[in-house]
């Protein structure tokens, strides 16, 4: 019978032996020494002022007492060292680098990750779950290339489907971009994280569109009229209208509504009017009621004249646009007669 376990050496008590506990002690002292192994730091010699309960690992080139006993562990115990040949597969934990590590091959190296193709979840610095089974909590992420390039790929099962990057303010939704709900390719906006608006789509034939750009082509409600030299018109229901252009006050001198601007910024204006007759004229469209953005003026007509006038100008958010009318004219009214067309640059 062996003298001393196969794994770990630790020696059996005999029988008949005499003092029976020195045996015992020195197994206990083994066994407080590997079992939750933690490895300080790795030395080449004892250091000067060995703290009980210290575990070195003794590195090349050792020196001193520990001459000869490279890659042994050194285990202070009762003001003495205690070395410990370790074996393969034995596993500790190194302090002073914060790694577990496993000895193979005769090196301590560091445990990796499960060496099969997959793993359930996974966390960096965070918590994954069953949603979110790759999570990682940083100030950065680096993806860098192997050869010249690299991708990062977002793959769906089917058009209806979502791939996207979704960006958030305190978990809440404010910015996507990809393809939610379709193939086209989009970038959605939100201040509440429910309701969204698209800013940028793009088809896969490469169509792009932009629905929430304020534009808009309005006209005086369709007929023929002739205004009165001084009065203003408003719009009636926009035929053209997205990027929340909408209809506000009712202009009480010749009908319709103002025209509200949603957006603050540059607008491309361009203002058309389709004249039967006129005696002299102009026409105007007016920011708030007294700022000509734009007009069209004639002299006397015998016939009927298509005329236009463009104009760039800053709007703010709740600008109200109508038509001012000057001289004496009939006017016809309506999309693709007298109208207007505003469009955010």
């Amino acid at each position: 019978m062996s003298e001393e376990t196969v794994n770990l050496a630790l020696p059996y008590i005999l029988p008949s032996q005499a003092q029976k506990h020195v045996t015992h002690n020195e197994a206990l002292q083994r066994l407080d020494a590997v079992v939750q192994l933690v490895i300080s730091a790795e030395l080449s010699a004892p250091p000067d002022a060995p703290v009980e309960g210290d575990c070195y690992l003794i590195a090349a080139a050792s020196t001193g007492p520990w001459s000869g006993k490279s890659g042994s562990i050194a285990f202070r115990q009762d003001g003495a060292w205690i070395l410990i040949e370790p074996r393969e597969g034995w596993q500790a934990w190194f302090l002073s680098e914060a790694q577990l590590r496993v000895l193979t091959g005769g090196a301590w190296t560091e445990i990796n990750p499960p060496s099969s193709d997959s793993m359930p979840k996974l966390g960096i610095n965070a918590t994954a779950d069953e949603t979110n089974r790759l999570a990682v909590a940083s100030p950065a992420s680096l993806f860098s290339h192997v050869g010249n390039g690299h991708q990062i790929k977002i793959n769906k099962a089917a058009p209806a489907d979502t791939a996207s990057l979704l960006f958030q303010t305190a978990w809440s939704g404010r910015a996507e971009m990809g393809l939610a709900g379709n193939d086209d390719f989009a970038i959605k906006v939100s201040p509440d994280g429910s309701a969204w608006q698209t800013g940028l789509a793009i088809s896969p034939q490469g169509v792009v569109t932009t629905p929430g750009k304020p534009l808009v082509r309005a006209s005086p409600p369709s007929g023929t009229s002739s205004p009165a030299s001084g009065s203003q018109t408003g719009f009636g229901d926009p035929g053209i209208v997205q990027g929340g252009f909408s209809l506000g006050d009712a202009v009480g001198s010749g009908g319709g509504h103002s025209l509200v601007v949603p957006a603050s910024g540059i607008y491309l204006l361009l203002l058309s009017a389709s004249v039967v007759s006129s005696g002299g004229h102009s026409i105007s469209l007016l920011a708030n009621g007294s700022v000509t953005l734009a007009m069209v003026t004639s002299p006397a007509l015998s016939g009927p004249e298509r005329q236009t006038a463009a104009g760039l100008a800053f709007l703010t958010a709740g600008d109200g646009l109508t038509l001012l009318y000057s001289g004496t004219a009939q006017v016809e009214f309506g999309n693709g007669k007298t109208e207007i067309v505003a469009l955010l640059l």
